[in-house]
């Protein structure tokens, strides 16, 4: 099997996870500039078979698309364009950088690596694969 990619974006920065081949766990990847998002993945994918990638929804409380849809509607198209026999699937990410804080926070790290914004944008790419990996089990 192929491994699935997950994509926090971000108008700076994007955090990404990555399932095991079996696509049982999700693991923290990188944090990477979203300037350079397209060349990140570009060597990635030269290494590794990716079958479907997860990008995160913002959402407000109320079911409305977050003010930075747009972007990522752009940044989706351009990976359809670049990756066509790629899936793309998208996960409601509503939550996820408050869950990533906390299981930050309950890791006992230090501070410092608290208020790093890269890492919280890593976990919260964890949280959304982890929870779209979960939706498509069927028992």
């Amino acid at each position: 099997m192929a491994r699935i990619i997950s994509i926090d974006y971000g108008l700076k920065r994007v955090g990404l996870a990555v399932s095991d081949p079996l696509q049982i766990i999700a693991t923290g990847l990188d944090t990477v500039a979203t300037k350079d998002i397209f060349d990140y993945l570009k060597n990635y994918f030269e290494t590794e078979a990716v079958e479907c990638m997860v990008v995160g929804e913002p959402m407000h409380l109320d079911g409305n698309p977050a003010q930075i849809a747009p972007q990522i509607e752009t940044f989706i198209n351009k990976i359809k364009k670049l990756y066509p026999d790629l899936k793309i699937a998208r996960q409601d990410e509503r939550f996820t950088s408050f869950e990533a804080k906390q299981a930050i926070l309950q890791s006992g790290a230090k501070k410092k690596k608290r208020q790093d914004k890269g890492l919280v944008d890593k976990i919260s790419a964890v949280i959304i694969l982890q929870n779209y990996m979960e939706s498509q089990r069927t028992f």
